[in-house]
């Protein structure tokens, strides 16, 4: 299968071909914009960190028109907050079956699965998989996610796994390196 160089090093040009459909990308939260660990502090507060070259990519994506949906089985305010700061319109929490979120986003905008990327990292993210084109793994997902993905990032979970497949998706589109602006 013939291969095309990037940033990240080379992948199949039948990727490249997926990418170049997506104008929907569907991404989990926890191990995916986050490392996945959850801190908790003496007063139940919880705390996640985000990487802002994931948030660099998801402006750079919505750029050039290309819509974000954050579909996610924990309910948190914190992601509510940093999702709003970047812009991202579809945030669904609390999904314990990401698919028919998915489903409703796409009906919503008029958007198919062959226009869909989807990210992952667990088990949960297989309803997402399922109603998606391309479907996508982090680096540190877990091995039965990654056995169905058709691409597994080469960085992890929360430290720019969300950015990588942005960046890839802007190649698809022949647009990476036209976008420019600030890291959120």
């Amino acid at each position: 299968m013939p291969m095309v160089d990037t940033p990240y090093g080379p992948i199949h040009d039948k990727l490249l071909t997926q990418l170049q459909q997506v104008k929907l990308l569907a991404c989990d939260v926890d191990g995916v914009f986050s490392d996945g660990r959850i801190y908790m502090g003496q007063d139940g507060e919880e705390l996640k960190a985000f990487h802002t070259r994931d948030g660099y990519g998801v402006k750079a994506l919505q750029k050039i028109g290309i819509q974000i949906a954050v579909i996610t089985g924990r309910q948190s305010n914190m992601v509510e907050k940093r999702m709003t700061a970047l812009g991202v319109q579809h945030i669904y929490q609390g999904c314990e079956d990401k698919q028919p979120a998915l489903l409703a986003i796409q009906k919503k905008i008029s958007i198919t699965k062959n226009e869909t990327a989807a990210i992952g990292d667990d088990m949960p993210d297989l309803g997402m998989f399922q109603a998606s084109q391309c479907n996508v793994c982090v680096q540190d997902g877990h091995p039965l996610i990654a056995s169905q993905a058709h691409y597994r990032t080469r960085t992890k979970g929360g430290f720019g796994a969300v950015r990588e497949l942005c960046d890839l998706i802007l190649l698809a589109h022949g647009q990476l390196n036209f976008i420019h602006g600030a890291s959120i």
